[in-house]
């Protein structure tokens, strides 16, 4: 075992202010509403752990909305489309609107460009919940809303970019950077005029930027956080080409990477948005005391 090991926890890992937000505001209406049933319509955030501990608390999680319902429905931290919000009053549920400040702020500016005009880009994922919310909004009041995560997936709207006077573009919170510049240096040559609206949060950039120092200065980089997460899965991919870097959703899956933990002197952990503290401290734990 290699006992001369250096372990850095990132000070920016873990839950960002609008999941902690979420999450603490969802279990404070179950416990202030103890006979009252407590939908969330998708999961409140992308962690396995934490929709576990929501659903023993009675809390529960749905995909679909019935036709009828009663209780509380909660619009999870990623948003949702004007329609959602919509059917949610219709089926009887009373709303409470969870959605991350940050996202209120893209969806906003989505709609600004939408209305006065602009052939609206959206750089993100295009399944993306967030994403599909944020181009729904658009959608009321424009036809001409795109998403890409790509350049490549904007080509074959070139010719209507090139034809349109003006081009905006707003970012999916948890987007890499080099996505939102890669998209730019495409779109320059072949906009007339280009507004762009760096939407990417400030907790997904302050992340990021201090991975990439981490990796910088470390041999392995520990990436702690669900698959399903997007911001998470970002984060490993930006550290890959820096440093040696794993992917994992708990301490169990260490095991996985023994030898390469092993191998290493110095290693940096960081999490993902949506991971609980609880988790980081079991994997920091794990690492500490040898594989």
């Amino acid at each position: 075992m290699n006992t001369k090991r250096n372990i850095k926890l990132a000070k920016f890992a873990g839950f960002c202010y609008g999941v902690k937000r979420a999450v603490d505001t969802v279990k404070k209406l179950k416990a202030d509403n103890p006979d009252k049933n407590v939908y969330v319509l998708g999961e409140l955030i992308h962690n396995t752990q934490v929709i576990q501990e929501l659903d023993a608390m009675g809390i529960k999680t749905i995909d679909e909305l019935p036709e009828k319902g009663d209780g509380i429905c909660v619009i999870r931290s990623h948003g949702a489309s004007p329609e959602v919000f919509e059917n949610i009053k219709k089926a009887g549920f009373e709303i409470v609107d969870l959605t991350c400040l940050d996202v209120k702020k893209v969806q906003q500016q989505a709609i600004e460009l939408a209305k006065e005009d602009y052939f609206l880009v959206i750089v993100g994922k295009s399944e993306h919940p967030e994403v599909v919310a944020i181009k729904a909004n658009a959608e009321l009041y424009s036809k001409n809303v795109v998403v890409a995560s790509t350049p490549e997936k904007l080509k074959p709207y070139e010719e209507q970019i090139k034809k349109h006077k003006k081009v905006g573009v707003v970012v999916q919170t948890t987007q890499r950077v080099e996505n939102l510049l890669e998209i730019v240096k495409y779109l320059t040559p072949i906009s007339k005029e280009l507004r762009v609206k760096n939407t990417i949060c400030q907790s997904t950039s302050m992340r990021q930027t201090e991975a990439r120092e981490l990796a910088k200065e470390n041999d392995l980089m520990v990436v702690v956080g669900s698959k399903k997460s997007a911001n998470t899965t970002h984060l490993a991919e930006i550290l890959k080409d820096y440093s040696k870097t794993i992917h994992i959703e708990n301490d169990e899956e260490l095991k996985n990477y023994k030898d390469i933990i092993e191998s290493s002197n110095d290693i940096a952990i960081t999490a993902g948005a949506s991971t609980p503290q609880s988790v980081i401290e079991k994997v920091v734990k794990e690492i500490q005391g040898g594989i």
